[in-house]
């Protein structure tokens, strides 16, 4: 009978542990969008004001708040399913990793849907982060040249590819600006945790 050794359990400890990290920080994002939905329902709506509005100073506070509201339960079950799905991929390397993926294509994201949205318009929903985890989900095996994130990267492309490029279609009442700069923050966190980016020198 063999046993794992010292190292081995410690390594599968420390994996567990980064995994369940990750997860748990998903289910509270998730969490925290089911709440303030069923609060935003409790007030008729009072807490979307509060999301991205184009070009204004004030609007600038739903680059944090818009992930987390919705236009009724029905947009907000249409983005948690990918949002589960994509994010439990970014999740299984830890809570740190799905909180940068998450800040960059959310920040980034953000500020492109409020610079270049139309003019008295407010932005909510949680589809940025969808299409910016499905970026950085196909562009990490490139920027990484690992062979399983490009695949996992592929596999995206199948599943969720033509729904992807169908949100980046402007159509009413959809704003394909939050999508369109949320993959491109969801690039930039894949160029930006790339796990073997070079070293500088002085």
């Amino acid at each position: 009978m063999s046993y794992p050794t010292p190292a081995r359990r410690s390594s599968s400890a420390v994996d567990a542990s980064r995994i369940g990290g990750g997860i748990k920080l998903l289910i509270a994002l998730v969490g925290l969008m089911w709440i303030s939905e069923i609060v935003d329902t409790a007030l008729n709506g009072e807490l979307d004001q509060y999301g991205i509005i184009a070009r204004q100073p004030d609007g600038l506070v739903g680059i944090v708040a818009a992930p987390f509201l919705h236009l009724g339960f029905g947009h907000l079950i249409s983005n948690t399913l990918p949002l589960v799905t994509l994010g439990a991929l970014i999740a299984v390397s830890g809570a740190a990793r799905l909180f940068a993926v998450t800040a960059l294509a959310a920040v980034l994201g953000g500020l492109g849907t409020w610079l270049v949205s139309p003019p008295n318009t407010i932005t909510i929903g949680a589809s940025g982060l969808v299409f910016g985890y499905a970026a950085y989900l196909i562009a990490r095996g490139v920027f990484n040249r690992r062979l399983g994130q490009v695949l996992i990267g592929v596999v995206v492309v199948l599943v969720w590819g033509s729904a992807l490029l169908g949100g980046l279609l402007p159509q009413d009442g959809i704003s394909w600006q939050g999508h369109l700069f949320g993959a491109i923050g969801g690039v930039v966190a894949a160029w930006v945790l790339a796990d073997d980016r070079p070293s500088r020198r002085t």
